[in-house]
């Protein structure tokens, strides 16, 4: 078996950049290249065990998240994915449910294999991660907050729900309703707040009878898509927080043989799949895999001995087309 020390000799560099490369720590894009062109000739495969016992924690990074079928999410977990392998970590991916019981286990997992840290979209805002923090183990929260002193990387939500909603009355709707998510999530206050300002804002009477929460998934929106729709005075467009629950809510209008554009939907969210036109419908797409590539980076930097205060990153959301009425 080759040796870190002749990969260091044919890669033209010291035996401690070798240790740096394959430990994940900062090393030039051109050290790097030359290190693993080395390791690749010699065949060489880092001790792995050997680390584990050194440094007490492994090289796989855990990624908590509520609904690996969500494309979202997808998305998010690729950009986790090839920001750790690049820095040579692997990734663990345990699917949540939202349910903070699940959660719960999946992070006591975390802590007893020794996993280098955890990547997390927390299913409630007072989950309890001190028994990894008090270990040393750092924790990133992504796409939700947590309201920890931990770093977080979060899309600019409320100007989402701005933007979903001004697109709809600059469109010439009127009683614009929301779906909402679940009541206890930062993200489902923020996006909600940016509907309900923006129709405060120009004077629409009437719209807060017209929210509704949902469960961020696609029967959630297309029961409250109903439920709307049966209203004695029902909306004539609707804000969807998520894309998932847009894809209920356009199934809802379509039994009920509506169609968009003369019925207004907004999706906060890329929707995975629609027989629609893309014009008949509005779009705020979300950075899902730079919020992944983000949070990768930032446990990445505690990974390898960051100290300074935790940050909140926030990322914008952009609004990727506008439907005409």
């Amino acid at each position: 078996m080759s040796t870190i020390y002749e990969v260091a000799t044919l890669a033209g560099v010291s035996p401690a950049t070798v240790s740096r490369v394959f430990n994940g720590h900062p090393v030039s894009p051109e050290k790097v290249s030359s290190v693993r062109a080395a390791a690749a000739q010699l065949h060489f495969t880092p001790n792995r065990s050997a680390k584990r016992l050194r440094t007490q924690s492994s090289e796989l990074i855990a990624l908590l998240i509520p609904d690996i079928e969500n494309p979202f999410f997808t998305a998010l977990a690729r950009g986790v994915e090839d920001r750790a392998q690049e820095a040579g970590f692997s990734i663990v991916l345990c699917n949540t449910d939202d349910e903070p019981e699940k959660e719960t286990r999946y992070l006591d997992i975390a802590n007893s294999e020794d996993m280098a840290g955890v990547i997390l979209a927390p299913a409630a805002e007072d989950g309890d991660i001190s028994h990894l923090t008090d270990r040393g183990r750092p924790v990133v929260a992504v796409d939700r907050n947590t309201g920890l002193d931990i770093d977080s990387v979060m899309v600019d939500n409320r100007a989402a729900g701005t933007w979903a909603t001004t697109a709809l009355l600059d469109a010439g709707h009127r009683r614009i309703a929301c779906i909402a998510g679940p009541l206890d999530l930062e993200d489902t206050e923020e996006r909600g707040l940016g509907w309900r300002t923006t129709m405060r804002r120009r004077g629409e009477p009437g719209f807060e009878s017209l929210l509704r929460h949902a469960d961020y998934r696609v029967e959630g929106g297309r029961a409250a898509m109903n439920e709307l729709l049966a209203l004695r005075e029902p909306p004539d467009a609707v804000v969807t927080t998520n894309n998932l629950m847009g894809v209920g809510a356009l199934q809802a209008l379509a039994a009920a043989g509506i169609t968009p554009p003369e019925f207004g939907v907004a999706v906060v969210g890329e929707l995975p799949f629609s027989t629609l036109p893309p014009e008949a419908i509005t779009e705020v797409r979300l950075p899902a895999r730079h919020l992944g590539i983000t949070a990768a980076s930032l446990l990445l930097d505690r990974i390898a001995g960051d100290t300074q205060p935790a940050r909140t990153v926030v990322l914008r959301a952009e609004l990727a087309r506008r439907a005409a009425r």
